[in-house]
């Protein structure tokens, strides 16, 4: 990224481009990497691990909202590119569910001194999160999140002869999300999906005509999965050890069992103590994995904490600003399929990110970061960007 960054850099020069910088979204942007560097400590490699971590998904949101700004045309391109990779996704989480053993990913690097090649509910091996192809079983519900609430608003606001055309690519993508959500069991990834397809039938919705027509055409997969959905829930709340394991994380056959939930609350009011008393933070690289190069190690499971301990209040109200503003960017444009649906699953991610470090996770923020600068770049009809 930072190769590309010059790159780009040299191009605007050349091109006599540089106005471009001047975007109110690339200002946030260079405001919020300013203070990062404004509060960088001299422990080297801490900050070196803090800023790539707090910075690597707003610098690549920059680096593809200027490329666009420059060529239009790459946007498909990226799009196809996001296609594949949640392709690779799904079908490797579909390996890992019915085919493949659980530590399959032990023999690509995988372990305990790496990333664990699967995780359990509490240490319960009755109930194996995968982790796809990602950095772990969270990470991978938060993805399958956007997947799932973009595939759901193609669905609402295409044509029918585009969905015609692409039906088996949208099984596979469906399938393939559903069960890597499913089996993630990312208690924060349901929810989110939840309110993300949630919205994205409000948004529907404002134009009831298109839901009508959108519920015709599609009737028979929409009973159908309704019906899936009905039997699901009826099944899964009928097993009182699913229930207690999966949603509570609760094993009721092993009361001295490891309990997340306790992990869960200990880390979050640790954090909010912190927020409390350091209103400028503690500096770039003083949490999660980047402190691991400091002498206290701090981990911190909300979003909005992490980077408040990083940079401080003013830092977390330049981050909410940007947040804000290409939400209100992807509503304006809510009639394409793109911006409503990573308008609805940012909506879920942001309520993911009060329960763990959501933007943390690196291939979760690129993508979404990612299709964000694709969809706010240019103004789109909903026609123009199609799978």
């Amino acid at each position: 990224m930072l190769v590309a960054g010059v790159i780009l850099l040299v191009i605007l020069f050349t091109q006599k481009r540089l106005k471009l910088l001047q975007d109110k979204i690339i200002g946030i942007v260079l405001l919020y990497a300013l203070l990062h560097l404004g509060l960088l400590s001299g422990n080297l490699e801490a900050n070196l691990a803090g800023l790539a971590i707090d910075l690597r998904y707003v610098f690549y949101f920059s680096l593809v909202y200027l490329a666009i700004k420059l060529d239009p045309r790459a946007k498909g391109y990226l799009i196809k590119t996001a296609i594949i990779g949640a392709l690779v996704v799904g079908s490797f989480a579909i390996l890992q569910v019915f085919f493949l053993p659980a530590d399959i990913l032990k023999y690509i690097g995988y372990g305990n001194a790496t990333i664990a090649p699967y995780l359990t509910i509490d240490l319960n091996e009755s109930y194996i999160r995968i982790n796809s192809t990602l950095r772990g079983p969270n990470p991978l519900g938060a993805l399958a999140v956007v997947g799932l609430a973009l595939l759901t608003a193609f669905l609402l606001k295409s044509k029918k002869s585009s969905i015609k055309k692409n039906l088996k690519l949208i099984i596979l993508l469906g399938f393939g999300g559903l069960i890597a959500l499913w089996h993630s069991y990312s208690r924060s990834a349901f929810l989110a999906l939840a309110v993300a397809i949630f919205i994205v039938g409000v948004i529907a919705i404002n134009n009831p005509r298109i839901l009508i027509e959108s519920l015709k055409k599609h009737k028979n997969i929409l009973l159908s999965s309704l019906a899936l959905v009905l039997i699901t829930l009826v099944l899964v709340f009928s097993d009182q050890q699913f229930v207690s394991n999966v949603i509570w994380h609760e094993n009721p056959n092993e009361s001295n069992s490891l309990n997340s939930n306790e992990g869960h609350v200990s880390s979050l009011a640790e954090g909010w103590q912190l927020f409390a008393d350091q209103p400028f933070g503690a500096g770039v690289g003083s949490t999660g994995s980047a402190s691991l190069f400091t002498d206290k190690a701090i981990i911190i499971e909300n979003q909005y904490l992490f980077i408040a301990h990083e940079v401080g209040w003013l830092g977390l109200g330049i981050f909410v600003w940007l947040f804000v503003v290409v939400l209100l960017k992807l509503w304006q444009n809510k009639s394409n399929w793109l911006s409503a649906g990573l308008f609805a699953s940012g909506v879920g991610l942001s309520i993911i990110g009060l329960l763990l470090p959501v933007w943390v996770d690196d291939t979760v923020a690129i993508v979404w970061w990612g299709l964000v600068a694709v969809a706010i770049s240019t103004k789109a009809k909903a026609s123009i960007i199609n799978l």
